[in-house]
């Protein structure tokens, strides 16, 4: 478990420099979709955080997603003000969070990421995110997330 362990130690110590104490959940048989995740937890899809990577002109974002929802990149341009933005390849958002797609955590990255977070979420008493791997989450009330990630809530959802 080598890496794996090391991705969530390493987003576990930046939750504690958070000032936050979070109990990781680990399902072997995966979590690195919205709906395997809701199922694996028993919540509803809604409540589950997708933590997808963007290159806008460049530059890495993460847009925290509602698992029920799907992100419009025109509105993501927008709210960024880029003229380019797409969906990161496994390079890219592993370069700018050091994490693997699909265990992907909302902070806790090397460098300075700018993070945008899906209002939807705040309509859940807690929400479910990735833990640094794929097969492992942790739960929050999405206050606690929107603050301790730093995101600015936006509509960019289709």
């Amino acid at each position: 478990m080598g890496i794996v362990s090391g991705a969530v130690d390493r987003f576990l110590e930046a939750a504690h420099g958070r000032g936050l104490d979070l109990e990781i959940r680990r399902f072997p048989e995966g979590t690195k979709r919205a709906p395997d995740a809701a199922r694996a937890v028993g919540c509803e899809v809604g409540q589950i955080v997708k933590s997808l990577v963007f290159m806008a002109d460049g530059r890495a974002v993460l847009a925290l997603t509602s698992g029920a929802n799907r992100v419009d990149v025109g509105k993501l341009a927008g709210l960024l003000g880029a003229s380019e933005v797409h969906r990161a390849t496994a390079d890219e958002a592993r370069r700018a969070t050091g994490f693997a797609i699909g265990g992907t955590p909302p902070f806790g990255f090397a460098g300075a990421v700018r993070v945008l977070m899906d209002g939807d979420l705040l309509g859940h008493e807690e929400v479910w995110a990735a833990a640094g791997t794929p097969d492992s989450v942790f739960r929050i009330p999405p206050q606690a997330l929107r603050e301790a990630a730093g995101a600015e809530v936006a509509d960019f959802r289709e």
